[in-house]
């Protein structure tokens, strides 16, 4: 049995003890969620939008398709560049570490002590946890003790893109199907019900896979859907009025 398994067998065996299996959660959690709600309001934004506007489903509908199409580039775009930004960031620091490690080891452990010592232990019991760690795993103990990072948990950058990509067409579909298959008359109220429903199912999702509560989540994400697809409307049907 591994370490992780035998520390996530004991009486807390629900905590997230194996660090990278939860990092690797949380980041796919994140893009996932984000992802999702992106498409949703987004998507539901544009054609509640453009309906406001005019009763044409061509129209519509073409401008739901860009809005899709875009905004899954989009969304894979900025996770790719965030999350490499920060790999590259977390790549930095642990080559700055491993050098200095190889350069000045009295220094290190001296260093190591010290933080240890902040946290509370004594002289003596600070100086050989140090030693011993550093015995262990010296850029493993010097990382996690300066920097609280892993040099085996390197955030994935794509990972993040695919995720985002993927959860934005899943959110879009929605709203697509709410304003096409409808009848004229019915579009938009059942655009605004579908969007809603949506985003609170992704709101209260979200938060049990990050277990956490549901309600304030999901309230933030209804609150700022409604907001979105209030104002889309009011501008298509301003433009629509003024241009008709």
């Amino acid at each position: 049995m591994s370490e992780s398994a035998v520390r996530a067998s004991g009486p807390h065996a629900d905590e997230p003890h194996d660090r990278g299996a939860y990092s690797d959660r949380v980041n796919r959690i994140r893009a996932g969620v984000l992802g999702a709600n992106d498409g949703i309001v987004s998507v539901a934004a544009v054609v509640v939008g453009v309906a406001g506007a005019t009763s044409d489903l061509v129209p519509i509908v073409t401008a739901g398709v860009a809005a899709v199409v875009g905004g899954a580039i989009s969304m894979a775009l900025g996770e790719y560049v965030s999350v490499s930004s920060a790999r590259d960031s977390q790549t930095a620091l642990i080559a700055k570490e491993r050098r200095e490690l190889a350069e000045q080891p009295e220094e290190e452990l001296a260093e190591l002590a010290g933080i240890y010592r902040a946290k509370g232990l004594s002289e003596e019991t600070a100086q050989r946890v140090a030693v011993e760690l550093t015995a262990h795993d010296a850029l493993g103990a010097h990382l996690e003790a300066e920097l609280h990072i892993d040099e085996h948990e390197v955030l994935k950058p794509w990972q993040a893109a695919w995720a985002s990509a993927i959860a934005f067409l899943l959110g879009a579909v929605l709203p697509m199907l709410a304003i096409a298959l409808p009848p004229a008359e019915l579009r938009i109220p059942v655009s605004f019900v579908a969007t809603l429903v949506a985003l609170g199912i992704t709101g209260a999702v979200g938060a049990r896979l990050g277990d956490s509560h549901w309600l304030r989540p999901t309230l933030r994400v209804l609150a700022g859907g409604a907001i979105a697809l209030a104002v889309t409307f009011g501008v298509g049907a301003l433009l629509g009025t003024a241009i008709g």
